[in-house]
């Protein structure tokens, strides 16, 4: 960190350990501290008695001393994974109540402190306020649209103010509720730097409407800025009333997830939504979002994990793409618990407590439908590595009375796995969920069961 930085982040920080009372929160007058992304991640390092990390892979230069890499026989240094079956003191779990009473707060514990942080007991409520409905067509297809605004009681520290960002749609002839398939994205598309690219056949919006179900979008930035400079701000700067974090704080998907459950609350009130039937939805950043939603919050009934790699559902101890010393970098460690950033430093990635695996696990018994890309696009995510994290999530799945994938073996691409409860498929594209959605609706449609479609409008 450069000197006046350093001078201007110390005494910022002295100043407030003055203004500070007993609790060491500063006061509730005072502003949120101001730190770069670099700044907080050196303090969290500090924090750790941590000098340096190690490199992440470098994706871009295959001829860098730390290019990723994509060679399987190179992929596994560490092969053996924590059982999740094993409790911590060595016996194992063999019923449904050992899971559920022992060994999943066990897992559940290694991940609040290790991983994604822990979010508060007591967060905010949130209110929710439609502030636009809308009557339209999507394809054929009669719709009402709903944009929605959930305002965070901000009472405790008015600096900092967050207002969640919703919309929600569904057929408008509809005869009762209908499922919905939530998705973590942009409300009003994603923003792109030139043309939209061209989109042959229908959206994933009309082949929802097209099975009766409605969708929503969630804005993720809406309830946590995507950056390390914004962790004073946002719902988890509200909750440590504009202090920097503490190294087992909730990071930016925990957060994210939080608000996917705050939507889910509101869901639960539209007499349009059967609440019961709501599925949760990301790609790649949003696709870490998506499955530590569906883990952590048992009312979500399926999950549509995309490209999701390290961080997501890859696993940790693989040596493929991304790496853990990736997401512990300055542009991606705000996702993560302080505490993570100990595995790229001078712990490895076999000393973790957990694997991706038992992220997977957690969402049993329900149904979680994992997806990647060919190699050529989207190798980074890793899709074998987080084809053998479904892979070991099967005998919780089993333990529970549901079906595993059916095998251990990566099968060929293209190749659909969606027998069991634990699905998945690596598509031919690059980074997009596009190619996988038809694939996923078939799967859902075992466990929604198809509404009756919506009548077109001719």
């Amino acid at each position: 960190m450069p000197i006046a930085r350093w001078i201007k982040w110390t005494f910022g920080l002295t100043f407030l350990v003055l203004l500070a009372g007993p609790t060491g929160r500063a006061c509730q007058s005072a502003d949120p501290v101001q730190l770069t992304a670099q700044e907080d991640q050196q303090r969290m390092l500090g924090l750790l008695h941590i000098d340096s990390l190690r490199r992440g892979a470098d994706g871009r230069n295959t001829e860098a001393p730390n290019a990723a890499n994509y060679d399987e026989s190179k992929a596994n240094p560490y092969p053996k994974l924590p059982d999740p079956l094993t409790l911590k003191n060595g016996h194992k779990v063999t019923t449904p109540a050992m899971w559920w009473n022992q060994r999943r707060p066990e897992i559940v514990e290694d991940f609040d402190r290790e991983i994604y942080g822990r979010a508060p007991r007591n967060t905010p409520k949130v209110k929710w306020e439609v502030t636009k409905t809308t009557s339209e067509l999507n394809g054929d297809v009669p719709v009402t649209t709903k944009q929605l605004v959930g305002h965070v009681d901000n009472s405790s520290y008015p600096q900092v103010m967050v207002d969640i960002q919703l919309s929600l749609t569904t057929p408008a002839n509809a005869a009762g509720p209908v499922p919905v398939i939530t998705e973590f994205g942009f409300i009003g598309g994603f923003p792109r730097a030139g043309p939209a690219p061209v989109v042959i056949g229908p959206t994933w919006q009309q082949q929802v409407l097209a099975k009766g179900w409605g969708y929503a979008i969630l804005a993720p930035n809406s309830i946590q800025v995507d950056n390390g400079a914004g962790l004073t701000k946002g719902i988890i700067g509200l909750v440590n009333k504009g202090q920097p974090r503490q190294l087992d704080d909730w990071g930016a998907l925990r957060a994210w997830a939080w608000g996917a459950s705050r939507a889910l609350d509101y869901f639960e009130t539209d007499r349009s939504v059967d609440a019961r039937r709501v599925g949760i939805e990301g790609h790649s950043r949003y696709g870490k979002a998506a499955a530590v939603a569906m883990a952590y919050d048992q009312r979500f009934a399926i999950a549509f994990v995309s490209s999701s790699g390290e961080g997501g559902v890859k696993l940790h101890r693989r040596n493929w793409g991304e790496l853990v010393e990736n997401v512990a970098a300055t542009n991606e460690y705000h996702w993560m618990a302080g505490n993570f950033l100990k595995y790229a430093g001078p712990l490895n990635w076999n000393d973790l407590p957990v694997d991706s695996h038992e992220l997977i696990a957690l969402c049993a018994p329900r149904p979680v439908f994992i997806s990647g890309g060919a190699t050529k696009g989207d190798g980074w995510v890793d899709a074998k590595g987080m084809f053998l994290a479904a892979a070991g999530a099967g005998p919780v799945y089993k333990l529970l009375g549901k079906k595993d994938m059916g095998t251990n073996e990566f099968p060929p691409i293209e190749t659909p796995l969606i027998d069991g409860d634990v699905a998945f498929r690596q598509h031919s594209g690059g980074h997009t969920p596009a190619p996988n959605w038809p694939t996923f609706l078939t799967f859902a449609s075992r466990y929604f069961k198809e509404s009756t479609p919506p009548a077109a409008n001719f």
